[in-house]
């Protein structure tokens, strides 16, 4: 299906609605819309194939050059709103982005886009801004109104390429397999979900609070408008105007991550419970692990509707749960739903149940990050050419039910012992004086490493050492010695992306002035979404 048949049979259903503003953008006038976006692109001289990049909060702006994009056969390269300038040119470059659509709502990076465009990113030729005022680029809304709301004669589907690795590193373009056919059709990705969807007579009112620059609030809204459902996003994930979008907006779907969940459960139960949450049928997670503590809290209060997935913007397998399984299971990310699930030690050997390994899927789709063969093959497994990884480090149990311990990446190796830092960050969650928590290694001249926590007090005025000594026999009262903490340290607020993930290389930076060298530290090689 494509928003275009939707526009066809019910033109006034709600297509994208901005739940802060109220802004809503019809079926109709998303087909139009695009049609004019995909005119632009045609007479911009842009051919199936080349790239064109969004710097755009959420707002009716990113639909319109998505479909747009889609429907004439462009890649689209999403680029997060809290990059530097630096940051957000070197992904401009990398992907080779011809156009760039923004917003001066973004902020700095934007205007210096716009205005050093020969300098920053020479080969992007055209530059919009969808808000008044920016020197250097276009009005969106004026070259679109100068076009015909037509389908242009050569329609043929596109697709989008994300940049991953925010939270590791510097960031990877993730290339998935895509062959451009009917616009009706998408990738197999989308073939994928569709498979999975359950048949529904009224299409969800879905909410995704998300920022669509990120790789699951983005696949959620190009799912939802293929299936001709009213998605309801946010400009910013605030916990109270979340639940008032659910009750203002009947929403029957949501989309979120387990910080929505942290922040949610701390609002007042008066807050909580005067909105009329009843027409919620079902909430999508995934992105981090979801501590068991705060997932059964969720289920408590809303009831068994929370669904969890482990996949990544890489797309290279899926596992999944539904919460009936995951009560019996808790703690699991489920069972592969798409992919064979492979648990293999450091030399490629697969283990047996209850070993910890990294995570391989094998069999469901292949990728590669673009311009970088070395991050592509430490993706793979050193004897299977098909099997590839995210990095994850987990076990399965009998079952067949997959536990994630951690990522790769943030393992600390004190003394030669693995240590995972999510089991210290899941105990100090539950913490009521903690607001949030990331635990990492920091220098130890004996052991190589040691366990340290970086706590966000919900009380700045507890920070100290009377609560430094509590926190520390909280976990060693509930986990062992080596994985507990040694040492505490506070900051006002933790550097969390807008998808919920913690930006961990900024935290350890502080600590590894000049770089983490410890045997065995591994390259990153995804994120799990």
């Amino acid at each position: 299906m494509h928003p275009y048949q939707h526009a066809q049979s019910d033109p006034d259903r709600p297509a994208f609605v901005v739940a802060e503003s109220g802004a809503v953008l019809t079926y109709a006038e998303l087909d139009a819309g695009s049609n004019r976006a995909a005119q632009l692109y045609r007479s911009l001289g842009l051919k199936p194939g080349d790239v064109i990049a969004l710097l755009l909060r959420n707002g009716p702006a990113y639909p319109i050059a998505y479909w747009g994009a889609q429907r004439s056969g462009l890649m689209v390269t999403p680029v997060s709103t809290h990059l530097k300038v630096d940051e957000a040119a070197y992904i401009l470059r990398d992907c080779g982005a011809k156009a760039l659509i923004t917003a001066p709502d973004v902020g700095d990076t934007a205007v210096q886009l716009a205005t050093r465009r020969s300098e920053l990113i020479p080969g992007v030729a055209d530059i919009f801004t969808a808000g008044a005022g920016m020197t250097g680029a276009r009005s969106w809304r004026a070259a679109l109104e100068d076009m015909p709301a037509e389908r242009i004669a050569d329609e043929i589907s596109g697709y989008y390429l994300v940049y991953s690795g925010g939270s590791t590193g510097r960031p990877k373009g993730v290339v998935l397999p895509f062959s451009p056919g009917p616009i009706e059709e998408g990738g197999e990705t989308e073939r994928f979900s569709l498979s999975r969807a359950e048949p529904r007579e009224t299409p969800h009112i879905t909410l995704v609070p998300g920022p669509l620059y990120h790789a699951a609030p983005l696949f959620t809204m190009i799912m939802g408008h293929r299936q001709g459902e009213t998605v309801v996003v946010m400009d910013r994930f605030d916990a109270h105007k979340a639940l008032r979008a659910i009750e203002t907006w009947r929403v029957s779907r949501a989309q979120m991550v387990p910080t929505m969940f942290v922040r949610m459960l701390a609002l007042p139960d008066s807050v909580r419970n005067a909105h009329d949450l009843s027409s919620l049928e079902r909430i999508t997670h995934a992105a981090a692990p979801c501590p068991v503590s705060v997932k059964r809290r969720m289920m408590e209060w809303l009831g068994p509707i929370l669904h969890e997935y482990y996949s990544g913007s890489e797309a290279n397998g899926q596992c999944a749960i539904t919460p009936q399984e995951w009560l019996h299971k808790p703690g699991s990310v489920g069972r592969a739903v798409w992919g064979v699930l492979h648990i293999c030690a450091e030399d490629g050997a697969e283990l047996p149940p209850g070993e910890a390994g990294l995570v391989y899927f094998e069999g469901a789709q292949t990728f590669v990050y673009r311009n970088d063969p070395d991050k592509s093959a430490a993706s793979r497994h050193p004897r299977h050419a098909t099997w590839s990884t995210l990095g994850d480090i987990g076990y399965v149990d009998e079952d067949g039910y997959l536990f994630l311990c951690d990522r790769k990446d943030f393992m600390i190796i004190s003394g030669g012992v693995n240590i995972y830092p999510q089991a210290a960050e899941d105990v100090l969650i539950e913490h009521p004086k903690v607001a949030d928590v990331a635990v990492i290694g920091v220098p130890n001249p004996d052991f190589g490493e040691e366990v340290k926590a970086i706590v966000q007090p919900k009380d700045w005025a507890d920070a100290g050492s009377a609560l430094e000594h509590e926190l520390l026999a909280f976990c060693r009262a509930r986990i062992s010695k080596l994985s507990a903490p040694r040492s505490v340290d506070f900051v006002r607020e933790l550097p969390r992306l807008p998808t919920g993930k913690l930006a961990k290389h900024e935290i350890r930076r502080e600590y590894w002035p000049q770089g983490r060298s410890i045997a065995g530290d591994a390259p990153g090689v995804g994120d799990a979404a």
